[in-house]
């Protein structure tokens, strides 16, 4: 899977100008180093970038608690929305700038960051650091965050995808969530319960432009339609039929029974309308469990079901991704940037999240000992099973139907898709606020992909 070795290297330095170019036009900023310095007391600074989900501003909340542990580290967070967190972290490390310590990065970019040498190699530091227990994360998420065997980053949390869906509305409706719904399933249900009188939308799904906002859900059903971005011989495929009829049937759905302003709602207003008691379903990462289950802030507790991933031609669909630490080569305080990432992925950490916030609050998915903890088997009854089945069967072999030459599920694992999926992603985007046709928006989109796939073809790169 992935493109061949032999290209890897020839290809590795004209895609790094590449990459520094669309980072430079994304974040329109200069990005110098500013950590790694001792304070005058004698502290060591770590700079530490996170994607600003409900998850990691707990993490941000408890820095007391680190504090206590570690006196001599003193911690300065930036915090990003996605789409602004990737471009800033992704411009910072691949152009050596050494901006930060501590980088929160994805199963995505940590194979591709791993062989370019921008990222530490973690493995020595958690097989040494006592009670650490690599071997604890789950399996699949831990393999997808290794190169040639080694962990070059650690999970806060992983995740698949799943259906979350009322299930009080259901059943005042006289319907039943089948064992795997099908695509067709959740728009028969949405044009059910979809209420805008009473501001009930049938379902929410993603529609911002973004290849980790939209592109996430609609990759996995492009995957179960029989689609595919590239076939086996790098051939652009996103103006094939199965792609099409995967995508009409997207827009389609959210257009008429989704969320209002959908072409501008991404996982946190998804999130926001589900929790509010605003949307009938929504598809989306398991890791909404964390706040859709928080009696603290939801409104919708111990009322809703989960389901597998949507399926249309194959026997399963969903994705596997995970939120993970990593250490940029660039940082001169490897060891106590190790010190926050151990602190913040460890089996304490679970627990103090527990004990201190809630346990619906737990970062899933990371950890197989999660789940055995009496007090989060209570709390995640309804969606620990779930969780772990949808993770467990998250792979191409399940849930595509033809070959692929590239590897992942929501994403293309090859350098070019951060700029490729976030152009993909704007001509969706635009589909679904009817500013064009699908059509149109797959012919240019094609374009896009016939561009990057030329460095694939015949020995090309």
């Amino acid at each position: 899977m992935g493109f061949p070795p032999s290209r890897r290297t020839r290809r590795r330095e004209h895609f790094r100008l590449r990459q520094l170019m669309a980072c430079a036009a994304v974040t329109g900023l200069v990005l110098t180093g500013c950590g790694g310095d001792a304070d005058a007391g004698g502290n060591k600074e770590i700079v530490v970038a996170i994607v600003s989900n409900p998850q990691m501003q707990d993490a941000i909340s408890l820095q007391n608690e680190f504090k206590a542990q570690y006196p001599d580290i003193d911690v300065s967070f930036v915090s990003l929305p996605e789409n602004e967190a990737r471009a800033k972290i992704t411009a910072s490390v691949a152009t050596q700038g050494g901006e930060f310590d501590v980088v929160m990065i994805s199963n995505y970019e940590t194979p591709m960051w791993a062989e370019n040498g921008w990222i530490t190699n973690l493995q020595d530091y958690a097989d040494s650091t006592e009670g650490y227990d690599p071997e604890d994360f789950v399996p699949n998420i831990r393999e997808a965050l290794s190169y040639e065997g080694d962990l070059y980053s650690v999970p806060f949390y992983g995740e698949s995808s799943f259906v979350a869906y009322r299930q009080d509305l259901f059943e005042e409706a006289g319907l039943t969530m089948p064992e795997q719904p099908t695509w067709d399933d959740i728009r028969g249900f949405a044009e059910t319960l979809d209420d805008p009188d009473t501001d009930m939308s049938g379902v929410c799904l993603r529609g911002l432009a973004g290849w980790g906002e939209v592109m996430a859900p609609l990759d996995t059903m492009i995957n179960t339609y029989g689609g595919r971005w590239f076939d086996e011989d790098w051939n652009a495929t996103l103006d094939s039929p199965e792609v099409e009829a995967a995508v009409t049937d997207y827009v389609d759905l959210v257009q008429n029974y989704g969320q209002a302003g959908p072409a501008t709602s991404g996982y946190g207003d998804c999130l926001t309308l589900y929790s509010q008691g605003n949307t009938a379903m929504w598809y989306d990462a398991t890791a909404m469990v964390s706040a859709i289950e928080d009696p603290s802030s939801s409104l919708v507790v111990g009322k809703t079901g989960y389901a597998p991933a949507p399926v249309q031609e194959t026997d399963s669909a969903g994705w596997l991704y995970s939120w993970s630490l990593a250490i940029p080569s660039t940082s001169e305080q490897k060891d106590a940037a190790w010190d926050f990432v151990s602190w913040m992925t460890n089996k304490d950490y679970i627990k103090l999240v527990g004990n201190e916030i809630g346990w619906e609050r737990v970062p899933p998915g990371s950890r197989l000992s999660t789940y055995e903890i009496p007090e989060y088997a209570e709390i995640a009854e309804a969606y620990a099973e779930p969780t772990l089945n949808a993770m467990a069967g998250a792979s191409q072999e399940n849930s595509m139907n033809q070959g692929v030459p590239y590897t992942g599920l929501q994403f293309v694992g090859i350098p070019e898709f951060q700029d490729l999926g976030t152009r993909v992603a704007q001509q969706i985007s635009a589909a679904i606020a009817g500013q064009q046709t699908v059509q149109e928006a797959l012919e240019q989109s094609q374009s896009y992909a016939e561009t990057v796939a030329e460095g694939y073809q015949d020995g090309g790169g």
